[in-house]
């Protein structure tokens, strides 16, 4: 039914990783098919947030967040519309970013007035 042209529009897959995979696949072509070990630097990136959020607590949790949240807003007002995120949406990610700074600084000022 296709004209040999590569999958209909409808059934043609989509999204981050696609496209990620797609760029990687045109890199390794370029290269000559020297493939390259796969870093995974992510992993070391997780392990250390994670690591200073054990240590530090609510207030690691409210600087990452707090730190997204500038970073996302900044990218959303210079028109990036689409993340990598999960949320892809920046709406969701702002939404989802803020809820974790409010929830955060309540989680630090809560026991002070509860006295």
């Amino acid at each position: 039914m296709t004209t040999g042209e590569g999958p209909a529009p409808a059934t043609r897959p989509t999204g981050v990783a696609y496209e990620q995979a797609r760029a990687a696949e045109t890199a390794r072509a370029s290269e000559g098919g020297q493939a390259k070990p796969y870093d995974p630097l992510k992993l070391c990136v997780y392990a250390t947030v994670a690591l200073l959020a054990w240590l530090f607590g609510a207030w690691a949790v409210l600087g990452f967040a707090a730190l997204g949240f500038a970073g996302y807003w900044r990218a959303r007002r210079a028109g990036l519309t689409r993340s990598k995120c999960y949320l892809r949406d920046t709406r969701l990610v702002l939404a989802y970013l803020g809820l974790i700074t409010l929830v955060a600084a309540a989680a630090l000022v809560l026991p002070h007035t509860l006295r």
